[in-house]
């Protein structure tokens, strides 16, 4: 257990539950309208994949740039999130 988080693995399988969770909500909306707009999908996935960046970056101990440019990726795709939502009010 302690090589899957040293590895990042961890990281992995956060990034592809993720992908996994984006493109079932995006093909039920596509399919049945219902649901999440992609943009909106887009705001809610974004900011924890740039989270899970930063985290496997961490682990396998990549440079803090790195680690920093996936923290700020976080922050600009949580502040385009919050854009998106605040629109749609």
């Amino acid at each position: 257990m302690q090589d899957f988080f040293a590895s990042g693995r961890v990281a992995d399988l956060v990034l592809l539950v993720l992908l996994a969770e984006a493109l079932a909500l995006f093909l039920w909306h596509r399919r049945t309208g219902r649901g999440l707009a992609p943009l909106v999908l887009a705001g809610l996935v974004l900011p924890g994949v740039a989270f899970a960046l930063a985290l496997r970056a961490a682990l396998t101990g990549a440079g803090w740039g790195w680690v920093a440019a996936a923290l700020v990726a976080a922050f600009f795709t949580h502040a385009f999130d919050l854009a998106v939502r605040l629109r749609s009010r």
